[in-house]
């Protein structure tokens, strides 16, 4: 697989814990701690994802356990009091859940956490059933693939593309994630246009691009 392939798929968390609509509110919590996560997939009987029970669907309990709010409050915030007086996860849970399929490339989970405002996207098939979760955590692994594999990748996505038997002319270094790309070349047009592809390979940090145009006679 070329670093462009990667999809959530390939970076998301298969082992998942979950709570069915009934689970009560207890219990959610003890999954929660348990298992060290902020949020749990709902499903159904037939798993598929039905909403999210994040912590802070059931901070609302705790909010409003101890204090009374007025009557405009109270109607900005219908959601939250309504969870407030709930149980069970049916009642917690956002719905529908935001989900990502597992084919969907990398950046574009990214582009919905960050747009949705969550840390992690269940991954259902085209049924809506739990395959897996991804988080933050799990999309930042690919920068921890190997400066000997981003060499690799970068030479074959971007040198043998751009550069076609002119490859030797062109040298590949990566520490630390840090791609540079050094040597001549014969049209100068396309030094930024290896710079955008050298980035664009999964797991590079940065590119430094010493690219230069062969000499003029």
């Amino acid at each position: 697989m070329t670093s462009a392939g990667y999809t959530v798929s390939d970076v998301m968390t298969k082992t998942v814990v979950t709570v069915a609509p009934d689970t009560e509110f207890k219990e959610i919590v003890t999954v929660m701690e348990r298992w060290k996560v902020t949020a749990v997939p709902v499903v159904d009987d037939a798993s598929r994802v039905v909403g999210v029970v994040s912590e802070a669907d059931l901070l609302a309990k705790e909010e409003f356990r101890a204090r009374r709010i007025g009557m405009i409050e109270q109607m900005r915030r219908l959601g939250d009091t309504a969870k407030a007086g709930s149980v069970r996860a049916g009642e917690l849970m956002s719905s529908p859940a935001v989900t990502v399929r597992p084919d969907a490339p990398l950046p574009q989970a990214a582009r919905l956490m960050a747009d949705r405002r969550v840390k992690r996207l269940p991954v259902v098939d085209a049924d809506g059933g739990l395959e897996g979760v991804v988080s933050r955590a799990d999309l930042l692994k690919v920068f921890l693939r190997p400066d000997e594999a981003l060499a690799a990748d970068v030479r074959r996505e971007v040198v043998y593309r751009l550069f076609p038997g002119a490859d030797r002319s062109v040298e590949v270094a990566v520490a630390r994630g840090v791609v540079t790309l050094s040597g001549r070349i014969h049209d100068s047009s396309l030094i930024p246009v290896a710079a955008r592809l050298a980035q664009s390979v999964e797991g590079v940090v940065d590119v430094d691009c010493r690219l230069e145009g062969a000499a003029r006679a």
